[in-house]
């Protein structure tokens, strides 16, 4: 009898591509990943992973086990989602993935308050990037992400997965203190063609998303400086070594040496939920949901 909690350790390392990636995921620690997976081949008598350079790849007959286990663990969510409906409360873990800013603005209170409305649920939270959540989700890793479009960039939701607009989230254009556009009302995007610009890295959502609004008003960025945390963007901003355009949720309050500047029109991502929608009665889901709603509306009327 294949034991379900190794085979979920499995399926995660196929998912993460990594021991540490799978650990990270499910709370664990690589040794005891390692030691699920040493286990598996035991009871399989089987290679589950070789070792490639510093990392592991998965055989032949682990990606075979991998992708049987996820539909194991579809079976098993379907199963725990009833029991959880007939006991009509939230119950059980609830892992849930979101981006860097809505980890840091939004799930602190949403978590808290979990917390205090329903005990019996653990909620667990782990930040990942916005592009890799979907995924997650569609794969059984998480079961429940909070992720983000751009107004020209929409979410795909692949199939079996559904999803709940949480809210807006505006962006504005931030300069240094005795920048030219620092006393401005508000700025065109076709006016930025000769700023320096502080960013993410490619490969980022809010990266590509620059390049394509800029390159759509005409512009091509002049990309001098990149850092994925907003905090450390704003210092590059305050030392004067260029401009961003960085969203409100998670921001905080801007350092001294920095101005807000309000972009014509305004840039804003939507906040989105998704969850399989074989868990879409669970009432662990619901809660959650209707939590980031609440955060996020209470966020949007504090301005």
């Amino acid at each position: 009898m294949l034991d379900l909690s190794r085979l979920r350790a499995l399926h995660a390392v196929s998912v993460h591509g990594s021991v540490a990636g799978a650990a990270a995921a499910l709370g664990y620690t690589a040794s005891a990943v390692s030691q699920q997976i040493t286990k598996l081949e035991r009871e399989t008598r089987t290679t589950l992973l070789e070792r490639r350079g510093r990392g592991v790849a998965l055989t032949e007959e682990a990606i075979h086990l991998a992708s049987t286990a996820q539909r194991l663990l579809a079976i098993v969510e379907q199963a725990e989602t009833v029991l959880e409906q007939r006991r009509g409360q939230p119950t059980g873990r609830l892992s849930i993935a979101a981006f860097a800013s809505a980890a840091r603005g939004l799930l602190p209170g949403v978590l808290a308050r979990l917390g205090r409305e329903h005990p019996a649920l653990d909620a667990r939270l782990t930040e990942v990037d916005p592009h890799l959540s979907v995924d997650l989700v569609a794969k059984g890793v998480v079961d429940l992400a909070v992720a983000h479009d751009w107004d020209i960039t929409p979410l795909p939701a692949p199939e079996g997965v559904a999803q709940a607009l949480i809210g807006d989230d505006r962006c504005d254009l931030l300069v240094p203190q005795g920048h030219a556009l620092a006393g401005r009302d508000a700025v065109r995007r076709e006016e930025l063609a000769e700023e320096r610009w502080v960013c993410q890295p490619p490969g980022t959502v809010c990266h590509d998303w620059l390049v394509r609004t800029l390159r759509a008003a005409g512009c091509e960025p002049d990309i001098r400086h990149q850092a994925e945390e907003n905090h450390t963007q704003l210092a590059l901003v305050a030392a004067g070594l260029g401009v961003a355009m960085i969203p409100r949720l998670g921001r905080g309050p801007l350092p001294p040496g920095v101005v807000a500047v309000r972009l014509d029109p305004v840039p804003v991502r939507r906040l989105y939920a998704l969850w399989r929608t074989e868990a879409a009665r669970r009432p662990a889901i619901i809660a959650a949901v209707s939590a980031l709603q609440g955060a996020a509306e209470a966020l949007r009327k504090a301005g």
